[in-house]
């Protein structure tokens, strides 16, 4: 099968030929319809989270945002079966430690990240393993398309885990989001579709314009502007801070603004991660946090247990993952469309709807 193969951190994806997936006796094997270009992919491509040994190995399959059918079945699966339409959560859990038992699959203690673990290939290909899949295969709601559950992908999912199990984010709160690149414009919808009222910051117009349509309430262009202007924007417009506020993009100016527009007593969620620039580590203003009893917490993907409240949503129409894709490409665009993310040349989020040679 075809697949896109990390051979060197920062030189292009290799398409190549690659043995295809059996199944393991607890997994299944998808043929992939869908699977979306994440930035977390840019991230793994770039060496990023080498500081905290989490930088993805040479060899790595990527792509961790597939939905498809399944084409072969483990002896051990129960719940899933050839023919069923899934999609599949990056963070895979087992399903079985204490952290998956109690709800907390997304931090599972022997979990795997699909696209980063040479124990997870990922779906940059032209099919997918999925273990555990009793507890990691998420079935598709009858008429939702492949590419829009791709695009739903570990961003929604991330979004609304930060907002709603993170964040505690209630209807008529102020949220403030930081970035609005696919997890942030995911944020902005979602919390649109919660209820809450929405301020998005960004320095390009074309992601504001697009945060507008998907809910956002007010926009601030950041670009050119200090971080107090920045924050003292979004203090005016939220009427003195935000309850919750989100850094989507992962760089040490976006995470203190994030926790600078906040009102006492509210919650700053980090999304993003780090570059070469900040290996992990952003100075942080903890008087003042202390002072403003001020929360700072972290989120990463979201329970497969929990994808029923997300799809609940998808289904009535409150969130629609499709108005966010502006762009299918072939897998063989694949290494193109990850290098125009160094400078932010994307908006909103592309999606590989075509496998085969023909791409």
């Amino acid at each position: 099968m075809r697949a896109a193969v990390l051979r060197e951190h920062g030189e292009p994806l290799e398409i190549t030929d690659v043995a295809a997936p059996d199944p393991a006796p607890h997994g299944v094997v998808i043929d992939v319809e869908a699977c979306g270009v994440c930035r977390s992919d840019w991230h793994a491509w770039q060496g990023h989270g080498e500081w905290v040994g989490d930088a993805v190995a040479d060899g790595q399959i990527l792509g961790h945002e597939p939905a498809g059918r399944v084409v072969a079945v483990g002896d051990r699966v129960e719940h899933v079966a050839e023919g069923d339409r899934v999609a599949v959560p990056f963070n895979l859990g087992d399903g079985s430690c204490p952290q998956c038992l109690s709800g907390h699959g997304n931090v599972c203690e022997g979990g795997l990240a699909l696209g980063f673990q040479q124990e997870a290939q990922g779906a940059f290909a032209e099919q997918v393993h999925v273990p555990y899949a009793d507890y990691n295969a998420m079935h598709l709601p009858d008429g939702v398309s492949a590419r829009d559950m791709a695009a739903l992908g570990c961003r929604f999912m991330t979004a609304f885990h930060a907002l709603t199990a993170r964040g505690d984010v209630g209807a008529g709160d102020w949220v403030a989001v930081h970035g609005c690149g696919g997890v942030g414009l995911s944020t902005v919808h979602i919390a649109d579709a919660l209820g809450a009222r929405v301020v998005a910051v960004d320095i390009r117009d074309a992601a504001l314009d697009l945060a507008a349509d998907l809910g956002a309430d007010a926009v601030v262009n950041a670009e050119g502007k200090d971080g107090r202007a920045v924050t003292g924007a979004v203090r005016s417009e939220t009427d003195g801070g935000a309850h919750v506020s989100v850094d989507a993009l992962g760089v040490a100016e976006t995470c203190r603004n994030s926790v600078f527009s906040l009102r006492r007593r509210g919650t700053h969620v980090q999304v993003g991660l780090t570059t070469d620039e900040e290996r992990g580590e952003v100075t942080l203003p903890v008087e003042r946090m202390a002072m403003m009893e001020a929360d700072f917490k972290g989120a990463r993907g979201m329970p497969p247990t929990r994808y029923d409240e997300l799809l609940r949503l998808l289904e009535s129409g409150s969130i629609e993952p499709g108005r966010l894709v502006r762009r299918e490409v072939s897998l063989s665009d694949v290494p193109e469309r990850l290098a125009a993310m160094t400078n932010y040349e994307t908006t909103g989020v592309e999606v590989v709807t075509e496998f085969g040679s023909s791409g």
